[in-house]
């Protein structure tokens, strides 16, 4: 679907407002250390990581839509991110689910669950 390339895309551009147009005003995130719940607590969130990796890109790998219909969908991926932290040059990976929801004919992002991969055994 194609919400999910343009929230990637407002994502990138590293301006908290273009992130917010594609958000629902309850959105909740689950980040690995912190639950946001509040938009001012997401964009703060985001605008913290954009300072602590210059430069981020940020790509959604192995997309798999697990249930979409007319006014919902679900998606989990692989998150990658690559950027400078302390002016070297560093990239991960993790796992995400994100939850859409369509109001007034816009899908806006209601959750979005990031964790790190499982080790390995």
């Amino acid at each position: 679907m194609e919400v999910l390339n343009n929230y990637i895309k407002a994502t990138n551009t590293h301006n908290f407002d273009e992130v917010r147009k594609l958000l629902h005003p309850n959105a909740t995130y689950f980040f690995t250390d912190k639950t946001c719940t509040t938009l001012e607590e997401i964009q703060l969130y985001f605008e913290k990581a954009w300072t602590v990796i210059k430069d981020e890109n940020y790509e959604a790998h192995d997309v798999k839509w697990l249930y979409t219909e007319s006014n919902s969908a679900t998606c989990t991926y692989t998150y990658f991110y690559e950027g400078y932290y302390n002016g070297e040059y560093t990239s991960g990976r993790g796992r995400a689910t994100n939850v859409f929801v369509k109001e007034s004919d816009q899908w806006l992002l209601i959750h979005e669950h990031l964790s790190p991969l499982p080790k390995r055994n």
